[in-house]
């Protein structure tokens, strides 16, 4: 196990099957999420519901108890003051709105086997009892106002004044009309239907509180669901941010500087950066490899030690141009120390100037001798501030060279710069430098023009 975890540590995690992982995950996490939406808007559609239903049973047990209450009040208004329309109020609630019959069937609907129900159903039977008591009441008083009877077919043929009730005079029967319909026993029947009337409602109630309790809890639970399922994905997303950060952008930042310094690069990060990591670690030990397997003498000037023409092409065609920049020295009127002095000593002069452009440049690029007195200088990843330390090196080696030494003449040299940028190959770098140094030398020598 051990063994295992240590192989592991040294492959690095791959990036790919830990973003497959996390990418399942997230899709699980995802599917979850929709199905507990789904339920959260089941659960809502039904909350809704059931409150439209309270609000319906509740209306249509009032609109019973309301119908109830306006049958007694205008059979009373009949019976006080012999007013048709009363009787006719009546009759026009009873055997045509029937708010009564509309609400049972509300309440059959939602809870057809419950107390509600039957509450109510007792509510109406003891209604209906009591509609035979108002249309006795009824026939008294239209007997006792000389109205003919059969004005009102809505009382039931069943329904007859007993001889002693005939017999009774006007007021008796007036009277009699009233008292009908403020008695205990209509009293009675009344309380009783309310008393059914109010154990509806509160069956109603208690049920529906019931339901509207547990589908609040399941809601609650539902949310709370989602809000974790939410946090799960938000974490995913956070870990997948720190993990490319730590095990791909913040390795891949130090490689890039270690690369810019041409350096190795550390195997850190996941599988797929290790990998590149250890491909350019092989082909930066190759190169140097190559570099040394590359025949010395093929490449260096051997009077003064520095690469040669050949050496330079190689160079100049391996570096990246757009951070690179090219310097071409010449020495000041060089022919005329090797025609008065000798050969021999314009050998060492020419080693002497290369030792000072190696002490000057060797920890900025490359240093060459192209031919003859002219040399070249490769600088590699040159800024803005390249340019003008190059100056002021120049100017210090002509300082250098303007004195004797030991038997080697002071001389100068004249030397012009080109940066490098995208788009442009070693031959146009060239000539941009060789114009740089023609400039030079059209304007006295001993200097340096850098073209940018």
């Amino acid at each position: 196990m051990e063994e295992r975890t240590t192989r592991k540590n040294k492959r690095g995690i791959s990036l790919k099957k830990f973003n497959i992982l996390l990418f399942v995950f997230a899709l699980i996490i995802t599917g979850v999420m929709f199905v507990a939406m789904k339920q959260t808007t089941d659960l809502y559609e039904e909350t809704h519901n059931i409150t439209q239903q309270v609000v319906e049973l509740r209306q249509s047990a009032y609109d019973m108890q309301l119908a109830s209450d306006y049958l007694t009040e205008q059979i009373r208004c009949f019976a006080v003051t012999g007013e048709r329309k009363y009787l006719q109020n009546y009759f026009d609630e009873a055997n045509v709105t029937k708010r009564r019959e509309s609400a049972l069937e509300n309440i059959k609907k939602y809870k057809g086997t419950t107390v509600a129900f039957s509450s109510l159903s007792e509510a109406m039977v003891g209604s209906l009892d009591l509609m035979n008591i108002e249309y006795y009441s009824a026939l008294l008083t239209i007997d006792a106002y000389g109205f003919d009877r059969a004005d009102f077919p809505d009382i039931p043929g069943n329904v007859e004044l007993t001889n002693r009730d005939q017999e009774r005079t006007v007021e008796e029967k007036k009277q009699l009309a009233i008292n009908m319909l403020f008695d205990s026993t209509y009293r009675s029947k009344k309380e009783y239907i309310q008393s059914n009337m109010r154990k509806c409602l509160e069956e109603i109630s208690d049920n529906m509180d019931k339901e509207q309790q547990q589908l609040a809890e399941e809601l609650n639970k539902q949310v709370a669901l989602e809000h974790i399922l939410t946090e799960v994905l938000i974490a995913i997303m956070m870990g997948i941010v720190i993990a490319t950060t730590i095990w791909v952008i913040n390795p891949l930042m130090k490689f890039v500087g270690l690369i810019r310094e041409e350096k190795p690069v550390p195997l850190n990060g996941a599988y797929e950066v290790r990998f590149l990591a250890k491909t350019y670690n092989l082909i930066y030990y190759t190169n140097i490899e190559n570099k040394k397997r590359l025949e010395y003498d093929a490449t260096h000037d051997k009077l003064t030690g520095v690469f040669n023409r050949r050496g330079y092409d190689l160079l100049l065609s391996n570096v990246d141009i757009e951070s690179s920049a090219l310097m071409l020295i010449d020495l000041d009127y060089f022919k005329r120390v090797n025609d008065k002095n000798g050969h021999d000593v314009g050998d060492r002069e020419l080693v002497r100037v290369t030792d000072a452009l190696l002490k000057a440049f060797r920890n900025y690029g490359y240093c060459c001798r192209l031919g003859g007195d002219e040399f070249a200088v490769i600088f590699v990843h040159v800024d803005s501030e390249t340019g003008a330390m190059v100056e002021k090196k120049i100017k210090r080696i002509n300082e250098k060279l303007s004195k004797p030494v030991k038997g080697v003449p002071a001389i100068s040299v004249s030397a012009g710069m080109a940066y490098g940028h995208d788009g442009l190959d070693p031959e146009e770098l060239f000539k941009r430098a060789d114009r740089a140094l023609y400039d030079v030398k059209e304007r006295g020598r001993a200097d340096i023009f850098v073209i940018r």
